[in-house]
């Protein structure tokens, strides 16, 4: 595995002018994979020629609006021929796609077309009630680009162009813009899970680097099929769905709409997938639906979880139910790919698995110190496709960047082994009688409860000042929350670790308060 590495570092390094859009659609085309399936959809099939096509016109309908090199051209789309052929046909000409969560609220939805400075925003006839009404507020707007039928009852303040009338008026004949390997190529932004979210700026060389995690861990190839439920404006899923397949020449199963268990399972059933890549959160869900079967699974040779911590007792359910091992992983926005993981026939419950061939890591102290194995600390990485830095956010660069490395935020300890084992995010550590308490082991704890479905806990302040940890539960089917519940659950905690490590509170709720990552804000469970 070194090897692929080291090839990935001579590719890099040997790139002078190159623009990724090619190389990852044209070169398809051009090496004879063009009759091929790229993209595969419930209703529609397109080869690698048809996306080839698509992602040409779009780029000369984007150049006929005036888009020039750098400028940056926001999606607000479902998954589908559209995203696709507009993520790479705005960089084909060398502008700048910047995905975004169409979940955002407006006011989110509005500092994202004012922070990135988009020229043009395309988006569709689902999303467009909502971004209407920003339009006037985005000075830097000069077109929409709209999939689906648009009508004069529409408020316009800047022209709008029908996306397939524009595609059918352009050429489908393109010369890449070629582009320094340091150009920026797309940006996405962060899940937000303490805020507004951050611009995440990314280079042409970046994507190469997806070859490292595809080929140590997926075992990729042109003849796989890869289904996630993660949407692809959500960097997990631009990976393993876009740049991935496309790096190999391999097929990508697209879900436009919401996934639901057992949509997805009969989707599954009917397209055989030999990957599927997904959350723990949806894990769950397919592991409570009845009417998911595990033959429906029967296709899939590897399960991908990342986006959250997987915990012991999921996998084991998992594993009992569907045959299949789970390798759970953690990347970030900023690298895009994953850089530690779990590989199948070498899975370790409860770690995020070894480093994946390519990438250093680090465990540091506060003052930066290397720590020996068994000691957490901060988790550090040095990656080929980590990003130029924040957009406009010279003091969050400061704090994230050093030198090759960039601090993730994240606590990790690692075995003796090489095994990497999550603690928690720095900021939801916090001390208990003068002692620090992870809420990864208390919620793991508290997931071997038969009647907890989903927990998290936080730090919150006791009648003295003094910070204790209140859990917030989910309960699963068949339990309701009562007194005799809560002192069960603080007693299931306190038999199986410190008595101090117990929740003082525990707080039922229907749901847990997540990012459209799946991520759980803590921070909204710690307010008030």
């Amino acid at each position: 595995m070194e090897g692929i590495a080291e090839r990935v570092r001579e590719q890099v390094d040997a790139l002078g002018q190159m623009n990724a859009a090619s190389y990852f659609v044209d070169r398809n085309v051009a090496e004879g994979r063009g009759s091929r399936p790229a993209l595969v959809l419930p209703d529609r099939c397109y080869t690698y020629a048809e996306v080839a096509d698509r992602v040409n016109r779009l780029g000369n309908a984007l150049r006929s609006l005036g888009v020039e090199i750098e400028n940056r051209v926001m999606l607000v789309l479902p998954d589908g021929l559209e995203f696709a052929a507009t993520y790479w046909g705005a960089m084909k000409i060398g502008a700048v796609p910047v995905p975004v969560n169409g979940s955002l609220t407006s006011r989110e939805l509005l500092f994202t077309l004012d922070d990135s400075r988009a020229r043009v925003l395309v988006t569709d006839a689902g999303h467009w009630p909502r971004l209407a009404p920003l339009l006037a507020r985005a000075p830097h707007l000069r077109h929409v680009v709209l999939v689906g039928e648009v009508t004069p009852a529409q408020p316009r303040t800047v022209p709008v162009h029908g996306w397939h009338e524009l595609l059918a008026a352009s050429s489908g004949e393109l010369d890449a813009e070629l582009v320094d390997r340091d150009d920026m190529a797309y940006w996405l932004y962060s899940s937000g899970t303490t805020g507004f979210p951050k611009g995440v700026v990314h280079l042409h060389h970046d994507l190469l680097c997806c070859q490292l995690f595809a080929s140590a861990v997926m075992g990729l190839g042109a003849q796989d099929v890869v289904l996630s439920t993660s949407k692809l404006f959500f960097a997990y899923a631009l990976g393993t769905s876009l740049h991935m397949p496309a790096y190999h020449g391999a097929t990508t199963l697209l879900w436009p709409g919401r996934p639901q268990p057992e949509a997805i399972a009969a989707y599954v059933q009917e397209r055989e997938p030999t990957v599927f890549c997904s959350v723990p959160t949806f894990y769950a869900s397919l592991l409570r639906s009845e009417e998911v079967r595990p033959e429906q699974f029967r296709s899939v040779r590897l399960c991908l979880s990342a986006g959250e911590p997987l915990s012991p007792q999921l996998y084991r359910r998992w594993r009992e139910r569907f045959g299949t091992e789970l390798c759970d992983g953690i990347g970030t926005t900023e690298l895009t790919y994953t850089f530690i993981s779990n590989r199948p026939g070498r899975v370790r419950t409860g770690t995020s698995g070894e480093v994946v061939p390519g990438n250093r890591v680090r465990i540091v102290d506060d003052a930066g110190r290397d720590l020996p194995d068994g000691e957490r600390g901060h988790l550090l990485v040095d990656a080929e496709s980590t990003c130029a830095g924040y957009w406009r956010q010279h003091g969050r660069d400061k704090e994230s960047f050093d030198g090759r490395w960039f601090r993730t935020g994240d606590m990790y300890c690692r075995d003796p082994d090489g095994y990497y084992y999550y603690v928690g995010r720095s900021d939801d550590l916090f001390k208990v009688h003068g002692q620090w308490l992870s809420p990864i082991e208390v919620e793991n704890l508290l997931l071997e409860h038969p009647a907890v479905s989903e927990a998290a806990v936080v730090g919150a302040p006791d009648e003295s000042g003094s910070l204790k940890p209140v859990a917030y539960v989910v309960l699963g089917g068949g339990f309701a929350p009562d007194p005799g519940l809560v002192r069960s659950l603080r007693d299931h905690v306190a038999a199986s670790t410190q008595g101090w490590k117990s929740p003082r509170r525990v707080q039922f709720l229907a749901e847990l308060p997540r990012t459209a990552t799946g991520k759980v804000q803590r921070y909204r469970l710690r307010q008030p």
